[in-house]
Protein backbone atom coordinates (compact mmCIF):
# COMPACT_ATOMS: atom_id res chain seq x y z
CA UNK A 1 0.00 0.00 0.00
CA UNK A 2 1.18 3.70 -0.92
CA UNK A 3 1.86 6.26 1.53
CA UNK A 4 -1.54 7.81 0.23
CA UNK A 5 -4.17 4.70 0.32
CA UNK A 6 -2.89 4.39 4.43
CA UNK A 7 -3.72 7.86 4.54
CA UNK A 8 -6.73 7.60 3.21
CA UNK A 9 -7.47 4.03 4.58
CA UNK A 10 -6.65 5.30 8.67
CA UNK A 11 -9.17 8.55 7.90
CA UNK A 12 -11.88 6.19 6.80
CA UNK A 13 -11.48 4.08 9.52
CA UNK A 14 -11.54 6.78 12.04
CA UNK A 15 -14.66 8.71 10.13
CA UNK A 16 -16.46 5.40 9.71
CA UNK A 17 -16.53 4.46 12.98
CA UNK A 18 -17.18 7.54 14.64
CA UNK A 19 -20.47 7.78 12.16
CA UNK A 20 -21.68 4.48 12.90
CA UNK A 21 -20.73 5.23 16.81
CA UNK A 22 -22.85 8.46 16.50
CA UNK A 23 -25.43 8.57 13.99
CA UNK A 24 -26.58 4.80 13.93
CA UNK A 25 -26.24 3.62 17.57
CA UNK A 26 -29.85 2.39 16.91
CA UNK A 27 -29.01 0.45 14.50
CA UNK A 28 -25.67 -0.88 15.22
CA UNK A 29 -26.57 -0.54 19.02
CA UNK A 30 -23.06 0.28 19.87
CA UNK A 31 -21.66 -3.13 19.15
CA UNK A 32 -19.55 -2.55 16.60
CA UNK A 33 -16.05 -1.62 15.91
CA UNK A 34 -14.61 -1.09 12.88
CA UNK A 35 -11.28 -3.02 13.19
CA UNK A 36 -9.78 -2.19 9.78
CA UNK A 37 -9.87 -0.51 6.69
CA UNK A 38 -8.19 -1.71 2.90
CA UNK A 39 -8.58 0.65 -0.10
CA UNK A 40 -8.07 -0.17 -3.90
CA UNK A 41 -5.13 1.36 -5.34
CA UNK A 42 -7.58 3.97 -7.13
CA UNK A 43 -9.64 4.88 -3.73
CA UNK A 44 -12.37 3.44 -5.28
CA UNK A 45 -13.37 0.99 -2.56
CA UNK A 46 -12.72 0.59 0.66
CA UNK A 47 -13.41 -2.60 2.45
CA UNK A 48 -14.00 -1.99 5.86
CA UNK A 49 -13.88 -5.05 8.80
CA UNK A 50 -16.32 -4.51 11.56
CA UNK A 51 -16.16 -6.46 14.95
CA UNK A 52 -19.62 -6.78 16.06
CA UNK A 53 -20.24 -7.49 19.76
CA UNK A 54 -23.45 -9.94 20.54
CA UNK A 55 -24.54 -12.61 22.71
CA UNK A 56 -25.20 -15.15 19.98
CA UNK A 57 -24.15 -15.90 16.05
CA UNK A 58 -27.57 -14.45 14.83
CA UNK A 59 -27.72 -11.57 16.36
CA UNK A 60 -23.97 -10.84 15.85
CA UNK A 61 -25.45 -11.69 11.70
CA UNK A 62 -28.30 -9.41 12.77
CA UNK A 63 -26.72 -6.44 13.41
CA UNK A 64 -23.99 -6.89 10.46
CA UNK A 65 -26.76 -7.15 7.76
CA UNK A 66 -28.59 -4.06 9.47
CA UNK A 67 -25.62 -2.20 9.19
CA UNK A 68 -24.93 -2.95 5.34
CA UNK A 69 -28.34 -2.42 4.65
CA UNK A 70 -27.55 1.03 5.74
CA UNK A 71 -24.10 1.59 3.90
CA UNK A 72 -25.26 4.06 1.19
CA UNK A 73 -25.97 6.59 4.10
CA UNK A 74 -22.79 5.82 5.87
CA UNK A 75 -21.28 6.59 2.68
CA UNK A 76 -23.19 9.96 2.25
CA UNK A 77 -22.18 11.04 5.82
CA UNK A 78 -18.45 9.87 5.31
CA UNK A 79 -18.62 12.04 1.95
CA UNK A 80 -19.89 15.57 4.87
CA UNK A 81 -16.70 14.89 7.03
CA UNK A 82 -14.28 14.23 4.17
CA UNK A 83 -15.63 16.56 1.23
CA UNK A 84 -12.01 18.69 1.41
CA UNK A 85 -9.84 15.72 1.81
CA UNK A 86 -11.05 13.37 -1.11
CA UNK A 87 -12.57 14.50 -4.16
CA UNK A 88 -14.31 10.74 -4.83
CA UNK A 89 -15.64 9.27 -2.08
CA UNK A 90 -15.04 5.18 -2.37
CA UNK A 91 -17.62 2.84 -2.06
CA UNK A 92 -17.79 1.23 0.78
CA UNK A 93 -17.96 -3.00 1.36
CA UNK A 94 -18.54 -4.11 5.11
CA UNK A 95 -17.01 -7.45 6.18
CA UNK A 96 -17.35 -9.14 9.25
CA UNK A 97 -14.01 -9.57 10.97
CA UNK A 98 -14.23 -12.97 13.33
CA UNK A 99 -11.14 -13.00 14.47
CA UNK A 100 -12.04 -11.88 18.08
CA UNK A 101 -13.67 -15.26 18.05
CA UNK A 102 -11.49 -17.12 16.51
CA UNK A 103 -8.81 -16.21 19.14
CA UNK A 104 -10.58 -16.68 21.90
CA UNK A 105 -11.76 -20.66 20.37
CA UNK A 106 -7.74 -20.91 20.11
CA UNK A 107 -7.72 -19.95 23.77
CA UNK A 108 -10.17 -22.40 24.54
CA UNK A 109 -8.31 -25.37 22.62
CA UNK A 110 -4.89 -24.06 24.20
CA UNK A 111 -6.50 -24.41 28.03
CA UNK A 112 -8.20 -27.56 27.06
CA UNK A 113 -4.35 -28.81 26.27
CA UNK A 114 -2.47 -27.52 29.22
CA UNK A 115 -5.43 -29.28 31.47
CA UNK A 116 -5.11 -32.42 29.66
CA UNK A 117 -1.21 -32.59 29.93
CA UNK A 118 -1.48 -31.80 33.56
CA UNK A 119 -3.40 -34.24 34.69
CA UNK A 120 -1.43 -36.96 32.25
CA UNK A 121 1.75 -35.64 34.63
CA UNK A 122 -0.09 -35.70 37.69
CA UNK A 123 0.03 -39.51 37.90
CA UNK A 124 3.41 -39.84 36.97
CA UNK A 125 4.52 -37.90 39.89
CA UNK A 126 2.04 -40.38 42.32
CA UNK A 127 4.12 -43.43 41.15
CA UNK A 128 7.46 -42.31 42.01
CA UNK A 129 6.17 -41.92 45.79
Amino acid sequence: MSLRTQRVARLIQRDVATILQQEYAGVTQNMVTVTGVRITKDLGIAYIDVSVFAQSTSEKEAIFQKMVAVSAEVRHSLAAKVRHQLRVVPELRFFLDDSADKQAEMEHLFRKIRAQRSDQDAPDADEEA
